[in-house]
Protein backbone atom coordinates (compact mmCIF):
# COMPACT_ATOMS: atom_id res chain seq x y z
CA UNK A 1 0.00 0.00 0.00
CA UNK A 2 0.97 3.35 -0.62
CA UNK A 3 2.18 5.48 2.12
CA UNK A 4 -0.60 7.94 1.97
CA UNK A 5 -3.12 4.87 1.40
CA UNK A 6 -1.62 3.38 3.96
CA UNK A 7 -1.63 6.63 6.63
CA UNK A 8 -5.32 7.56 5.46
CA UNK A 9 -6.35 4.03 6.43
CA UNK A 10 -4.52 3.65 9.54
CA UNK A 11 -5.85 7.13 11.09
CA UNK A 12 -9.15 5.92 10.26
CA UNK A 13 -8.46 3.30 13.34
CA UNK A 14 -5.63 4.02 15.89
CA UNK A 15 -6.18 7.89 16.36
CA UNK A 16 -7.69 7.28 19.06
CA UNK A 17 -7.88 3.07 20.21
CA UNK A 18 -6.81 2.91 23.51
CA UNK A 19 -9.58 0.34 24.81
CA UNK A 20 -10.85 -1.12 21.57
CA UNK A 21 -12.10 2.45 20.04
CA UNK A 22 -11.79 2.24 15.80
CA UNK A 23 -12.10 5.54 14.63
CA UNK A 24 -12.30 7.67 11.54
CA UNK A 25 -10.08 10.63 11.11
CA UNK A 26 -11.87 14.48 10.33
CA UNK A 27 -8.71 15.21 8.52
CA UNK A 28 -4.88 14.96 8.48
CA UNK A 29 -2.24 17.81 9.95
CA UNK A 30 1.23 17.39 8.27
CA UNK A 31 3.96 18.88 10.64
CA UNK A 32 7.28 20.01 9.11
CA UNK A 33 9.23 19.92 12.34
CA UNK A 34 8.06 19.99 16.30
CA UNK A 35 5.08 21.52 16.17
CA UNK A 36 4.72 25.12 18.02
CA UNK A 37 2.36 25.64 20.59
CA UNK A 38 -0.54 26.53 18.55
CA UNK A 39 0.07 23.64 15.83
CA UNK A 40 0.04 20.98 18.77
CA UNK A 41 -3.08 21.96 20.07
CA UNK A 42 -4.34 21.54 16.69
CA UNK A 43 -2.98 18.37 17.05
CA UNK A 44 -4.58 17.71 19.99
CA UNK A 45 -7.96 19.28 18.97
CA UNK A 46 -8.03 17.09 16.11
CA UNK A 47 -7.35 13.92 18.39
CA UNK A 48 -10.55 14.77 20.68
CA UNK A 49 -12.58 15.40 17.87
CA UNK A 50 -11.54 11.98 16.27
CA UNK A 51 -12.73 9.29 19.38
CA UNK A 52 -15.45 7.33 18.15
CA UNK A 53 -16.07 9.21 15.02
CA UNK A 54 -18.04 6.28 14.30
CA UNK A 55 -19.82 4.26 16.57
CA UNK A 56 -18.24 0.77 17.33
CA UNK A 57 -19.07 -2.52 19.03
CA UNK A 58 -16.04 -4.59 20.37
CA UNK A 59 -15.65 -7.70 21.89
CA UNK A 60 -12.09 -8.84 23.72
CA UNK A 61 -10.52 -10.65 26.18
CA UNK A 62 -8.73 -9.10 29.58
CA UNK A 63 -6.04 -11.28 31.12
CA UNK A 64 -4.75 -10.77 34.22
CA UNK A 65 -0.66 -11.30 33.85
CA UNK A 66 0.66 -10.79 37.18
CA UNK A 67 4.51 -11.27 37.69
CA UNK A 68 3.99 -13.67 39.70
CA UNK A 69 1.37 -16.27 40.94
CA UNK A 70 -1.62 -17.19 38.12
CA UNK A 71 -2.66 -15.30 35.05
CA UNK A 72 -7.08 -14.63 34.83
CA UNK A 73 -9.20 -14.34 31.90
CA UNK A 74 -11.97 -12.08 31.52
CA UNK A 75 -14.40 -11.24 28.49
CA UNK A 76 -16.16 -8.43 27.88
CA UNK A 77 -17.41 -5.69 25.50
CA UNK A 78 -17.62 -2.57 24.79
CA UNK A 79 -19.90 0.05 22.94
CA UNK A 80 -18.55 3.91 21.88
CA UNK A 81 -19.77 6.79 20.11
CA UNK A 82 -20.42 10.00 20.75
CA UNK A 83 -23.02 12.49 21.90
CA UNK A 84 -23.43 16.19 22.55
CA UNK A 85 -20.74 15.66 25.38
CA UNK A 86 -18.14 13.88 23.98
CA UNK A 87 -17.27 10.61 23.26
CA UNK A 88 -19.06 7.78 25.34
CA UNK A 89 -18.20 4.77 26.43
CA UNK A 90 -20.10 1.59 27.78
CA UNK A 91 -17.67 -1.15 29.15
CA UNK A 92 -18.67 -4.41 30.04
CA UNK A 93 -16.63 -7.27 31.72
CA UNK A 94 -18.47 -11.07 32.71
CA UNK A 95 -18.26 -11.98 36.44
CA UNK A 96 -17.86 -15.28 35.48
CA UNK A 97 -20.13 -18.33 37.04
CA UNK A 98 -23.24 -17.49 35.68
CA UNK A 99 -22.65 -13.85 37.70
CA UNK A 100 -24.69 -10.80 36.56
CA UNK A 101 -21.82 -8.43 34.40
CA UNK A 102 -19.52 -5.72 35.78
CA UNK A 103 -21.01 -2.77 33.94
CA UNK A 104 -19.12 1.18 33.25
CA UNK A 105 -20.44 3.94 31.33
CA UNK A 106 -17.81 6.48 31.26
CA UNK A 107 -18.48 9.60 29.71
CA UNK A 108 -15.74 11.52 28.15
CA UNK A 109 -14.58 15.30 27.37
CA UNK A 110 -14.60 18.70 29.23
CA UNK A 111 -17.73 17.52 31.15
CA UNK A 112 -16.95 13.97 32.31
CA UNK A 113 -18.94 11.40 34.13
CA UNK A 114 -18.92 7.89 35.50
CA UNK A 115 -21.72 5.05 36.35
CA UNK A 116 -21.42 1.58 37.54
CA UNK A 117 -23.56 -1.26 38.10
CA UNK A 118 -23.26 -4.79 39.06
CA UNK A 119 -27.12 -5.54 38.85
CA UNK A 120 -30.37 -4.53 37.56
CA UNK A 121 -31.65 -1.21 37.76
CA UNK A 122 -29.99 2.53 37.19
CA UNK A 123 -25.83 3.21 37.19
CA UNK A 124 -24.86 4.62 40.23
CA UNK A 125 -22.62 7.99 39.48
CA UNK A 126 -19.07 7.07 41.47
CA UNK A 127 -16.42 9.72 40.63
CA UNK A 128 -14.01 7.61 43.05
CA UNK A 129 -14.79 4.57 40.71
CA UNK A 130 -12.28 6.55 37.85
CA UNK A 131 -8.91 4.83 39.16
CA UNK A 132 -10.46 1.31 40.45
CA UNK A 133 -9.68 -1.39 38.21
CA UNK A 134 -12.27 -2.50 35.89
CA UNK A 135 -11.98 -5.76 37.60
CA UNK A 136 -9.99 -6.07 40.81
CA UNK A 137 -6.89 -7.40 40.67
CA UNK A 138 -6.06 -6.06 37.01
CA UNK A 139 -4.56 -2.65 36.06
CA UNK A 140 -6.52 -1.60 33.74
CA UNK A 141 -8.96 1.05 35.06
CA UNK A 142 -11.46 3.77 33.50
CA UNK A 143 -9.23 6.66 33.44
CA UNK A 144 -7.75 4.21 30.91
CA UNK A 145 -11.12 4.60 28.91
CA UNK A 146 -12.28 7.86 29.87
CA UNK A 147 -8.34 9.66 29.25
CA UNK A 148 -9.79 12.75 31.08
CA UNK A 149 -6.23 14.29 30.84
CA UNK A 150 -6.62 14.55 26.77
CA UNK A 151 -9.12 17.58 28.25
CA UNK A 152 -7.12 19.47 30.82
CA UNK A 153 -5.83 22.84 30.31
CA UNK A 154 -1.97 22.76 31.57
CA UNK A 155 -0.72 20.63 28.83
CA UNK A 156 2.83 21.35 27.12
CA UNK A 157 4.40 19.92 23.99
CA UNK A 158 8.06 18.85 25.42
CA UNK A 159 9.87 16.96 22.65
CA UNK A 160 10.22 14.02 20.54
CA UNK A 161 10.61 10.78 21.11
CA UNK A 162 10.81 7.28 19.15
CA UNK A 163 8.31 4.41 20.65
CA UNK A 164 8.75 1.15 18.96
CA UNK A 165 10.89 2.71 16.53
CA UNK A 166 8.68 5.00 15.41
CA UNK A 167 9.35 8.97 15.85
CA UNK A 168 5.89 10.28 18.61
CA UNK A 169 5.69 13.95 20.11
CA UNK A 170 5.50 13.76 23.49
CA UNK A 171 3.17 15.49 25.56
CA UNK A 172 2.92 16.38 29.12
CA UNK A 173 -0.84 16.73 30.82
CA UNK A 174 -0.75 18.11 34.32
CA UNK A 175 -4.18 17.78 36.24
CA UNK A 176 -6.64 20.63 37.68
CA UNK A 177 -6.37 21.28 41.61
CA UNK A 178 -9.80 19.58 41.51
CA UNK A 179 -9.26 16.69 39.77
CA UNK A 180 -5.59 16.29 42.41
CA UNK A 181 -7.39 17.11 45.61
CA UNK A 182 -9.46 14.01 44.86
CA UNK A 183 -6.92 11.69 43.13
CA UNK A 184 -3.62 13.16 44.37
CA UNK A 185 -1.63 9.49 43.17
CA UNK A 186 -2.10 10.92 39.62
CA UNK A 187 1.02 13.91 39.11
CA UNK A 188 1.11 14.19 35.58
CA UNK A 189 0.31 11.91 32.15
CA UNK A 190 2.47 11.70 29.07
CA UNK A 191 1.11 10.96 25.83
CA UNK A 192 3.12 10.65 22.93
CA UNK A 193 1.20 11.15 19.36
CA UNK A 194 2.91 9.44 16.39
CA UNK A 195 4.28 11.77 13.93
CA UNK A 196 3.09 10.16 11.42
CA UNK A 197 -0.24 8.60 11.48
CA UNK A 198 -1.67 11.49 14.88
CA UNK A 199 -1.92 7.76 16.68
CA UNK A 200 -1.75 7.61 20.44
CA UNK A 201 0.96 4.50 20.51
CA UNK A 202 1.90 5.73 24.95
CA UNK A 203 0.56 7.02 27.98
CA UNK A 204 2.52 7.03 31.13
CA UNK A 205 0.89 8.08 34.51
CA UNK A 206 3.35 9.87 36.63
CA UNK A 207 2.78 9.14 40.34
CA UNK A 208 3.18 11.80 43.81
CA UNK A 209 6.32 10.72 43.75
CA UNK A 210 7.42 11.70 40.54
CA UNK A 211 8.17 8.69 38.93
CA UNK A 212 5.98 6.50 36.20
CA UNK A 213 3.36 4.17 37.76
CA UNK A 214 2.13 3.01 35.23
CA UNK A 215 2.34 2.73 31.06
CA UNK A 216 -0.64 2.25 28.47
CA UNK A 217 0.81 1.08 25.29
CA UNK A 218 -0.57 -0.14 21.74
CA UNK A 219 1.23 -2.90 20.63
CA UNK A 220 -0.10 -4.62 18.01
CA UNK A 221 -2.54 -4.03 14.61
CA UNK A 222 -4.18 -6.38 12.42
CA UNK A 223 -6.11 -5.25 8.75
CA UNK A 224 -9.78 -5.98 9.00
CA UNK A 225 -11.30 -5.30 5.63
CA UNK A 226 -10.06 -2.02 4.62
CA UNK A 227 -9.23 -1.01 8.28
CA UNK A 228 -6.41 -1.31 10.73
CA UNK A 229 -7.71 -2.47 13.82
CA UNK A 230 -5.67 -2.54 17.27
CA UNK A 231 -4.95 -5.92 18.62
CA UNK A 232 -3.57 -5.95 21.65
CA UNK A 233 -2.98 -3.19 24.29
CA UNK A 234 -1.25 -3.40 27.40
CA UNK A 235 -1.43 -1.38 30.84
CA UNK A 236 1.84 -2.42 33.34
CA UNK A 237 1.83 -1.14 36.76
CA UNK A 238 5.70 -0.12 36.39
CA UNK A 239 6.20 -0.86 40.79
CA UNK A 240 4.90 -4.46 40.47
CA UNK A 241 5.54 -5.33 37.21
CA UNK A 242 1.92 -6.98 36.81
CA UNK A 243 0.79 -5.87 33.28
CA UNK A 244 -3.04 -6.11 31.86
CA UNK A 245 -3.52 -7.13 28.57
CA UNK A 246 -6.44 -6.47 26.01
CA UNK A 247 -6.70 -8.21 23.36
CA UNK A 248 -9.33 -7.68 20.56
CA UNK A 249 -11.24 -10.68 19.11
CA UNK A 250 -14.45 -8.97 17.09
CA UNK A 251 -14.93 -5.90 15.72
CA UNK A 252 -17.75 -4.13 14.23
CA UNK A 253 -17.92 -0.81 12.74
CA UNK A 254 -20.36 2.00 11.79
CA UNK A 255 -23.08 0.31 13.77
CA UNK A 256 -26.50 1.34 14.57
CA UNK A 257 -26.34 1.88 18.20
CA UNK A 258 -29.61 2.29 20.35
CA UNK A 259 -29.24 5.61 22.58
CA UNK A 260 -30.60 3.51 25.69
CA UNK A 261 -27.00 1.85 25.28
CA UNK A 262 -25.48 4.76 26.78
CA UNK A 263 -28.28 6.05 29.18
CA UNK A 264 -27.05 5.65 33.04
CA UNK A 265 -30.50 5.50 34.16
CA UNK A 266 -30.92 1.85 32.24
CA UNK A 267 -26.99 0.60 32.49
CA UNK A 268 -28.57 -2.67 34.58
CA UNK A 269 -29.89 -3.90 31.26
CA UNK A 270 -28.89 -6.09 29.10
CA UNK A 271 -27.92 -4.54 25.99
CA UNK A 272 -28.46 -6.44 22.47
CA UNK A 273 -25.28 -7.27 20.77
CA UNK A 274 -24.97 -6.80 16.86
CA UNK A 275 -25.30 -9.71 14.61
CA UNK A 276 -22.64 -11.93 14.80
CA UNK A 277 -22.57 -11.64 10.84
CA UNK A 278 -21.43 -7.96 10.89
CA UNK A 279 -18.56 -9.00 13.95
CA UNK A 280 -15.20 -9.13 12.29
CA UNK A 281 -13.64 -12.15 13.92
CA UNK A 282 -9.40 -11.15 14.89
CA UNK A 283 -7.47 -13.93 15.41
CA UNK A 284 -4.84 -14.75 17.81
Amino acid sequence: MPRSGRAHALRKVILAFLLGACVAATGTIAWAGLPDKADAAALLDQFRRSVYAEPIYVEFDLREMPRRGDEHLFHGRLWGARNERGPITRFEVDAGNGGLAHRILVQGGPDAGIWVSDGPGRGSFDEKALLVPLVPGIEMTPFDIQMPYLYWLDVDRVGEKRIRGRPAYTYLFTPPADFTAASPGVKSVRAYLDAQYDALMQSEITGADGRVAKTLSLLELRKVGDRWIPRDVDVRNERTRDKTRLSVTGVAVNIAVDPATFDPAKLGAAVPRPPGASVARITQ
